[in-house]
């Protein structure tokens, strides 16, 4: 399989994965919401759905990469800091704006800037997490 052939394999995984992690990290987060500050609620449901995401990208997404599990979920730990950061101030600057906004815009707001987020971390789990010799063999 060649390098564009492993690239969009690779995309579409990807894709795949976020689609379904964007949708359960909003689902855990408007039920959070409720009961918890959006900072605590996005803390949780980012750290619930990163830990499941990394490993659904470790075994499809990046699965010809010769990393082990231990390190591609250090590598994800850096971004989950970097996108909790994004994410949590997305929402608070969002709810300081519109101090009465409900749970389903907050979450409208997180999803999108999780969108914004996880081009980033597709980027840095190829290039930096990802990487290695094995990496080019499909």
């Amino acid at each position: 399989m060649g390098e564009r052939a492993v690239w969009s394999r690779e995309v579409g995984w990807f894709v795949a994965i976020g689609v379904a992690s964007t949708a359960g990290q909003a689902l855990l987060y408007w039920g959070l919401r409720p009961w918890s500050p959006p900072a605590v609620a996005n803390l949780v449901s980012l750290l619930v759905l990163t830990v499941l995401n990394t490993e659904a990208n470790r075994r499809l997404t990046f699965r010809h990469a010769a990393t082990k599990a231990a390190r591609a979920h250090l590598g994800a730990g850096g971004l989950f800091l970097l996108g909790y950061l994004v994410t949590s101030g997305a929402v608070l600057w969002f709810t300081h704006q519109r101090p009465d906004a409900s749970p389903a815009a907050e979450t409208a707001v997180l999803a999108a800037t999780s969108v914004a987020v996880t081009v980033v971390r597709f980027v840095v789990l190829r290039l930096a997490v990802f990487r290695g010799p094995d990496h080019r063999r499909a």
